[in-house]
């Protein structure tokens, strides 16, 4: 009897165990369904967007038949903020969206509004046209218009007086009238001056204006000239001038050095007005783009020019796609005009190629979507973030990485009179401090005289003065004077 006790306990606690262990695998099998269907769910119900671009570098390229690029990595951080799924499309007919002869709108622009994709992300400008007919977010790239060249097409040949260039034309020709003006008061000077002679009518001054300007010119070269001065005032011009020399040949030395350094002058396309003045270079930009209706559009004199030269060669000047305007700017002479950020990116990666310093009509890429789409200030909203972040300027760096070794050079200019106002201040109080000088010593000697032949110590001074002035005359009078007594 208690065997079959003991093995009726023993069933029924198989039995229990067996409910137990099978109750707790259903838990689990219902925990991991639902744990799978957590992991899966949302990626099924997220809203995919049908994304329309271009091939452009470094913006989307193909790498290993997969997509990458700036706006690539930008669109990856997009969807991860927004939560939605995206399928890129490259845009059929290979165009950005300009309006065609028949109305409708080519490119990216005109696949939005036929409904084949629901937003563009690529290097799109925000322009008035198309935001009539398509919506724009925020622009998460700034850029503007600018000149794309090559460094060999834009080297002059150095001018015969290359050696002139340090200083500019109003410096030179305020430094030789410092020149004139300093030589002429040491001549004045050392007439004036009692120091530098005793009696006028029989001694001889050697600083006479000859002798004056090779003195000043001596000291320009760094040369000990002759003749040596005595008076305290003509050496208190001498030293101001021996000082201006030395600052302005150490300027002219610094500037000379920085511009040989530079390797060549001043590029001689720096602006619009230059390219359109030259007639060397050919210069286009991309058929149906932004850059061409902005130049067709404005007002400005020089822009109408651009505009009517492209206008009238425009089968032989515009180029179909980003990277045969750069292929051509480095085989011929021709000059790129667009989008400056791309430029930039250009001279980046082929180190023959600059873009010129100006840069018109400061513009945006931004994101079109369908006008009304409630995209259009989630993805604003998105870039405004990611610009805060530093996400944007972090793609900036990353795709726009140079391989060329750049020299840091500073834009280099011929040296301006403002830069040497002060120097120039400087030798105008010295000569005012010599002359003055001067006249104190003549005025101390005429009192002097004046006391021992009783007259007035003006009119000792006015006598001393033209007799000073006159001296040439006097002296060949005096020759020629005793000259008749000797005979």
């Amino acid at each position: 009897m208690e065997k079959e006790q003991h093995f009726v306990f023993f069933v029924l606690t198989a039995v229990l165990l067996l409910r137990e262990s099978s109750h707790a695998g259903a838990m689990r099998n219902d925990a991991a369904a639902s744990k799978d269907t957590d992991l899966r769910g949302p990626e099924e119900n997220l809203p995919t967007l049908t994304v329309t671009t271009i091939l452009e570098d470094p913006y989307v390229m193909v790498r290993r038949a997969e997509l990458e690029g700036y706006c690539i990595d930008l669109l990856k951080a997009l969807a991860s903020m927004l939560h939605f799924s995206y399928k890129v499309k490259v845009v059929g007919d290979g165009k950005y969206g300009a309006v065609s002869s028949n109305g409708n709108w080519t490119g990216m622009i005109g696949e939005i509004l036929r409904q084949e994709a629901d937003i563009a992300v690529a290097p799109l400008t925000v322009t008035s046209a198309r935001e009539e007919v398509v919506s724009f977010t925020t622009p998460f790239l700034q850029t503007g218009i600018g000149i794309l060249l090559r460094k060999d097409t834009m080297s002059q040949e150095m001018s015969f007086f290359h050696f002139l260039a340090p200083f500019s034309k109003e410096t030179w020709t305020g430094l030789l009238f410092a020149y004139i003006l300093t030589c002429f008061c040491l001549f004045l000077v050392a007439r004036l001056s009692p120091c530098e002679w005793n009696e006028p009518k029989n001694e001889e001054n050697h600083f006479t204006f000859l002798n004056s300007l090779w003195f000043g010119a001596g000291a320009l070269a760094l040369q000990g000239v002759t003749p040596r001065p005595k008076a305290l005032s003509v050496r208190v011009i001498a030293a101001i001038w021996w000082l201006f020399t030395i600052a302005l040949l150490a300027a002219y030395i610094a500037n000379f050095t920085a511009l040989l350094s530079s390797g060549s002058e001043q590029l001689p396309i720096q602006t619009f007005e230059d390219l359109v003045k030259q007639r060397k270079l050919e210069f286009g930009t991309l058929d149906g783009s932004s850059t061409f209706y902005y130049f067709k559009n404005s007002k400005n004199p020089i822009h109408q020019m651009i505009y009517e030269y492209m206008d009238k060669r425009r089968d032989h000047v515009l180029v179909k796609t980003y990277q045969e305007a750069v292929q051509r700017v480095m085989d011929s002479n021709y000059a790129f005009i667009g989008e400056s950020i791309s430029q930039d990116l250009a001279a980046a990666r082929h180190c023959n190629l600059i873009r010129a310093p100006e840069v018109i009509g400061a513009r945006g890429f931004g994101i079109a979507t369908a006008q009304a789409s409630p995209w259009t200030k989630k993805l604003s909203i998105a870039v405004l973030k990611l610009r805060e972040s530093g996400d944007l300027d972090y793609l900036r760096n990353k795709w726009w990485e140079t391989s060329c070794l750049h020299k840091s050079r500073e834009r280099w200019s011929p040296l301006q009179p403002q830069a040497l106002g002060g120097l120039f201040l400087t030798l105008a109080i010295g000569l005012a401090l010599g002359v003055i000088a001067a006249v104190v010593e003549l005025s101390n000697k005429s009192r002097h005289a004046a006391g021992h032949v009783k007259k007035s110590c003006c009119s000792i001074f006015t006598e001393e003065m033209c007799t000073r002035l006159r001296i040439k005359e006097n002296t060949r009078q005096s020759q020629e004077t005793s000259g008749r007594a000797n005979a």
